[in-house]
């Protein structure tokens, strides 16, 4: 526990003054509460022997409960305004690291877990430093001042106290192992319930359209019962060290009240003296009434700053590195020298030996049927997966050695699956620059025909879209993610199958923007039809990760292989164009 709360010091440092100036301000504050008990005594021993003059004792007593108040408002404030800045930078720092993540940390790790750490654990961590702080302060101040105003008064009246001392550390100790394991349950169980609910909504429409609603519902209630036990768990754990503590509190108490009272019945201990110490005695003993909910406090801290550190310590799975010696602006040329690529975990290659020099201001079509490497293939030019030393180069330079922020800057790539974020349209199309003038948007949307659609909306380009463009149709959406990749005017434009979900009349339409626009600029482009290869310059045909075909429209029709069999089923069938690319692959013909 200790170790994972050590690590927090780093940030916690950051805000050391004001955490520091609330620590000190406690114990001012802690001063002033010392001081009623002596100004009590000494009114109540000023009573009994007859002198009812105590304006001034009575006085001062309210002016320091005054200033106590005064001062822990100030001392709160400080501590939890540091609390708040530490969960600030503990939350950066985490979606800074998810930002630099790559596809097989995703694979392993779900949305509503990363959620989970990103809120309920940093908000364990905030909790310890706002609340726990205040109370591990309170409870070493009230030792200090304390027992040495207790020995003040009878200092064997205080040496009755510490019997049970080794007792309640004893007991913490063995607490606070049982709640550690208790904890870390709890947390793992609720990044399942986290997951289990942001999968459900994330699929609501398939769970809708499949009638599974009593299915899922079943299988929440289990993910839900289990973050329930484990939570009860930890509860036992707690309600029993909040049952020990105070009674071990109130033993002290009594024993206190029973001797002292004698002392008082023999005459050697005045009566001010004694209700003074009675008041240090709750004043010392009170934080023990709390010490299991400090200690739920670190084991829950400590599981949470674990499973952040267990995020943040993760090195980026695609390294940048620069090595400062590429061109500022890249012009296009890109050349794939013996690619060979295999994901992370399997040793089964996905590419092999993929040898292709794609010249500036070339347009390339990539086909193959599903699986065959394609969209593998353009991950590898923009780093979403690397590639060995020396396997991708463009304008000649490695393409490991750009800043990958270049890379995917002057590489701009439309991804498959057409996301778009829940802001209005304008917003997603300009995302990488929202201060784009109105006219280099409504170009670029009139090139993915998409102007007319827009004009239609009631808010035009200020249409909310909804989650991940719910509002949308798959072709809106894929003709927005092409207009948001057309504005950007990059070198290179890469193109993973953003036609599937448009017809062949906007599709035409598109192509020839795209001829027209990027003439002079690098374009590839994935794709399943023949109607679209075609406008290309060459086609590359993959097939298993290598490259089976490799030419113009008419050379591969005349070369009567893949593409060749590809066109004419189309032509003459109809056929879906995934359905005809993965069949002609499966039955191997003219390959």
């Amino acid at each position: 526990m200790r170790a994972s709360l050590w690590r927090l010091r780093h940030v916690i440092g950051k805000h050391k003054a004001r955490l520091i100036t609330g620590i000190v301000a406690f114990g001012v504050a802690r001063f002033f509460e010392t001081a009623v008990p002596f100004l009590t005594a000494y009114s109540i021993n000023l009573i009994t022997e007859g002198d009812f003059d105590v304006f001034w004792p009575v006085a001062a007593i309210v002016a320091a409960v005054i200033a106590r108040y005064i001062v822990v408002t100030f001392a709160r404030l400080s501590v939890r305004r540091s609390g708040l800045n530490v969960a600030y930078d503990l939350r950066q720092g985490l979606y800074d690291s998810l930002q630099d993540q790559g596809g097989e940390f995703f694979a392993k790790h779900t949305v509503g877990d990363m959620m989970t750490r990103a809120v309920a654990d940093i908000a364990l961590v905030q909790r310890l430093i706002s609340m726990g702080t205040i109370l591990v302060v309170i409870l070493v101040y009230a030792g200090l001042f304390g027992f040495a105003s207790m020995l003040y008064f009878s200092p064997m009246l205080t040496l009755l106290l510490l019997p049970p001392m080794p007792f309640v550390f004893w007991y913490a100790q063995y607490s606070s192992r049982r709640m550690g394991v208790a904890s870390k349950d709890v947390q793992d169980r609720l990044s399942d319930l986290g997951a289990h609910v942001q999968e459900n909504l994330s699929g609501i429409r398939t769970i809708q359209a499949m009638v599974q609603e009593d299915n899922e519902i079943a299988r929440f209630s289990k993910t839900n019962q289990a973050y329930a036990d484990a939570f009860y768990e930890q509860g036992q754990i707690n309600s029993a060290m909040a049952a020990w503590m105070p009674s071990l509190a109130a033993i002290c108490s009594l024993t206190i009240l029973s001797y002292g009272g004698y002392l008082v019945l023999e005459g050697t201990m005045p009566v001010g003296d004694f209700v003074a110490f009675f008041m240090l005695v709750n004043m010392v003993v009170q934080p023990f009434r709390v010490a299991g909910f400090i200690i739920n406090l670190f084991q829950r801290a400590a599981i949470a700053s674990d499973r952040l550190y267990e995020v943040m310590d993760l090195e980026p799975e695609i390294s940048n590195q620069p090595t400062g010696k590429t061109p500022e602006y890249v012009t296009g040329n890109v050349v794939f020298s013996n690619l060979t690529y295999a994901y992370p975990g399997t040793d089964q290659p996905v590419l092999r030996n993929i040898n292709l020099d794609i010249q500036t201001g070339e347009t390339v079509a990539i086909m193959g049927r599903v699986g065959s490497g394609k969209s593998t293939l353009l991950q590898q030019l923009v780093r979403l997966t690397d590639p060995e030393p020396g396997s991708v180069l463009v304008d000649g330079c490695d393409v490991r050695d750009y800043p990958l922020s270049q890379v995917r800057a002057q590489l701009a790539m439309v991804p498959q699956d057409p996301f778009l974020f829940g802001e209005p349209l304008k917003d997603n199309l300009t995302y990488d620059d929202p201060n784009r003038a109105l006219d280099l948007i409504w170009d670029a949307a009139t090139s993915a025909d998409l102007k007319d659609t827009i004009q239609d909306f009631p808010e035009k380009l200020n249409t909310l879209v909804g989650e991940r463009g719910v509002t949308l149709s798959g072709g809106q959406k894929q003709r927005a993610t092409l207009a948001r990749g057309l504005i950007r005017h990059a070198p290179v434009l890469i193109l993973d199958d953003c036609f599937s979900a448009v017809d062949t009349e906007t599709e035409e339409h598109i192509l020839s923007e795209l001829k027209r626009l990027r003439k002079d600029q690098t374009t590839l482009l994935v794709s399943h039809r023949v109607s679209t290869a075609r406008h290309a310059d060459r086609i590359v045909v993959l097939d298993e990760g290598r490259i089976i075909e490799l030419g113009t429209h008419q050379e591969l029709l005349e070369s009567g292989g893949y593409y060749a069999e590809l066109e004419r089923v189309q032509r003459e069938g109809g056929e879906d164009e995934d359905l005809a690319a993965t069949r002609i692959g499966q039955t191997g013909d003219s390959i």
